[in-house]
């Protein structure tokens, strides 16, 4: 099968994916042309954009969009002359959902059921097409090592509003009261649309008088190292996918809290979700009191969510499973599209 794979976005949750099918299709990237000279307009890149899409989508069987984002907009408005399937995470369906012709895109992967019913709700004509593939990570990669427990605490993410650090240092700062040997390790850099936020983080930090137990680390080049130096990791954000940095520290043996965020629940057990900054400050206090022994047994429970549900292994299977399925089922209706536009024309 010829598969042609169309990626703007971030790789970081596709790379192990791609190398997999790379080694069972003949796999292409779409990759435009774009002339940087001062005397060419965007007009004319706009229709070198749109010539190479369609010359792409025609050279494929099957074309595979990761993140329903600009890409995908602009082939769902071309003629369709293959097989098209895309992978939702989370901000696509804020942002480009409602530009996208659905009707010439054959399956949409969501990677939780909360994001599926979200998109169900919007796009009801288009329910039967959905299919939740959880995000994943790799096992090889994050696991867990030796640990003696310090009550340090983190959160790995970038530093943008939805995360919500900023209330995650104010409750860190009230856990202080109570606990005064936690730790906070924040991992990650600042977004160029919000330095102003990464700013008030600092700002927030020293205005507590706590610099003595916040670390910031800026972007982290070697996140599995980074976990085996945190007891618990916290998820404080309002709105994700199904965050790959929380199943990340559950692989490698952190106990892990989070914040009810559309879909956590299909993350992780009850007792470690919350809503509000008094209830997260009891969950910890809770953890940090515990016999090792009952500590050991939860992080065990984490550990073997993610590897049972959440190893990429997996993923990669459903997703070959999933192309398999659309290039089998559109080779005949494809053609048959196909002969029938040119007869109308």
């Amino acid at each position: 099968m010829k598969l042609g794979i169309a990626i703007k976005d971030t790789w970081s949750f596709f790379t192990e994916i791609y190398q997999d099918l790379k080694e069972r299709h003949e796999t292409s990237l779409f990759k435009p042309r774009q002339i940087k000279a001062p005397v060419i307009s965007r007009r004319v890149n706009d229709l070198l954009f749109r010539r190479d899409l369609q010359a792409f989508l025609r050279a494929n069987d099957v074309a595979f969009f990761e993140w329903g984002s600009d890409f995908l907009a602009a082939a769902s408005n071309l003629p369709k002359t293959c097989g098209i399937i895309t992978r939702i995470h989370r901000y696509e369906l804020y942002t480009w959902a409602d530009r996208i012709n659905w009707d010439v895109v054959d399956k949409v992967i969501l990677v939780s059921k909360a994001k599926q019913r979200e998109f169900n709700m919007r796009f009801p004509a288009h329910a039967a097409k959905t299919e939740v593939i959880y995000e994943a990570v790799s096992l090889d990669q994050f696991h867990p090592g030796p640990r003696k427990f310090g009550a340090d605490i983190g959160t790995l993410c970038h530093l943008v509003p939805r995360k919500r650090v900023y209330e995650l240092i104010l409750a860190f700062s009230e856990l202080t009261r109570h606990e005064p040997g936690v730790r906070l390790h924040i991992g990650g850099g600042p977004k160029p649309r919000f330095k102003d936020y990464y700013a008030a983080l600092h700002s927030l930090v020293r205005g507590l008088g706590i610099q003595d137990k916040v670390v910031f680390y800026g972007n982290v080049t070697d996140p599995a190292a980074w976990y085996r130096n945190i007891d618990i990791f916290v998820s404080n954000s309002y709105s994700e996918g199904l965050q790959v940095a929380s199943i990340e520290a559950m692989a490698s043996g952190c106990m892990v809290f989070s914040h009810r965020w559309e879909g956590a629940d299909e993350l992780l057990p009850e007792d470690c979700l919350y809503y509000t900054d008094t209830e997260l400050v009891q969950r910890i206090r809770d953890y940090c009191a515990s016999a090792e022994p009952e500590r050991q047994r939860r992080r065990d429970g984490l550990q073997a969510a993610a590897r049972q549900r959440f190893s990429v292994d997996v993923t990669k299977a459903q997703i070959r499973r999933v192309i398999d399925e659309v290039g089998a089922d559109l080779g005949g209706r494809v053609r048959s599209h196909s002969a029938v536009a040119q007869h109308a024309g």
